[in-house]
């Protein structure tokens, strides 16, 4: 899934190796997949796109936008975009392909599910986007310790250390895989309730948030991902798939897994406060 490092390093690709290039033509469902959302009709999309040019890109929280003069392109969830310069090895099954001028494309493959929408520029009215657009996060100043002190609901709402991360989008761009490695730094156990914690447990928890993003973001992402040329990402992840049963970088006690609210998690059962 596009997180915050992710969508981040992809923008920049983007935006620096991208810009300028003019859309040739567009394609949509190519390889047919129930769980790729668009906001209109393929007709629709051509429309808008054949002829522009590509004037930059951002990142909005766990979103890719793409400018062009007129409209904006954004990717979410799932939705992966892989730039590929060379025709002969443009993928044959993507759900969404954009085709330059000068033979090179940006294709994107669905992973479980995901979004591509485009809006005409200073139109757009989806929720998830202006949310992810004005919401400050841990790359901005705007996210400081008394910000995301007022992340938490008032009145004491039971809420695990996961639940308040990674639900309701309070940090965009935050979901469930780059969790894994806040909680590890800051020592907290997803499941942890964090209606009982002191100030000192959100501190940790606020300064491994700016720290691990951080970090992902100055790496390329994580190594569990890809970015926009299909390469890994240099940040070497403590928690995920690819550390299952290995022992703890910090105490070498084996790592485990499990299912909690929907997803799966990782932790250290000796490292992490439950």
């Amino acid at each position: 899934m596009l997180e915050l490092p992710e969508s981040y390093t992809i923008a920049n690709q983007i935006q620096k190796h991208l810009s300028g290039k003019i859309i040739s033509h567009i394609k949509i469902l190519q390889t047919p997949h129930k769980f790729a959302f668009f906001n209109n009709e393929a007709g629709r999309y051509g429309e808008a796109l054949e002829g522009q040019s590509i004037t930059g890109a951002v990142f909005r929280g766990g979103m890719v936008e793409i400018n062009t003069e007129d409209s904006l392109i954004v990717f979410y969830d799932g939705a992966y975009p892989r730039y590929c310069e060379d025709r002969t090895k443009f993928p044959k099954k993507h759900q969404f392909a954009i085709y330059f001028d000068d033979e090179t494309g940006i294709f994107v493959s669905i992973q479980m599910y995901g979004g591509i929408t485009i809006f005409p520029k200073g139109e757009c009215t989806n929720d998830y986007y202006i949310s992810s657009s004005t919401k400050p996060n841990p790359l901005t100043d705007g996210f400081t310790f008394d910000y995301f002190m007022s992340l938490y609901p008032a009145g004491g709402k039971k809420l695990s250390a996961k639940a308040f991360l990674a639900t309701q989008q309070r940090i965009p761009g935050l979901g469930n895989g780059v969790l894994q490695d806040i909680l590890w730094e800051a020592g907290i156990d997803p499941r942890y309730p964090m209606q009982d914690a002191p100030e000192e447990a959100f501190r940790s928890l606020y300064d491994a948030v700016n720290q691990v993003i951080k970090a992902m973001a100055e790496q390329g992402g994580r190594d569990t991902e890809r970015d926009l040329f299909g390469q890994k990402g240099r940040y070497i992840t403590q928690l995920s798939k690819n550390s299952l049963n290995q022992p703890c970088t910090r105490c070498g006690y084996e790592l485990h897994k499990t299912n909690y609210m929907g997803g799966t998690i990782y932790f250290c059962e000796h490292c992490q406060k439950r």
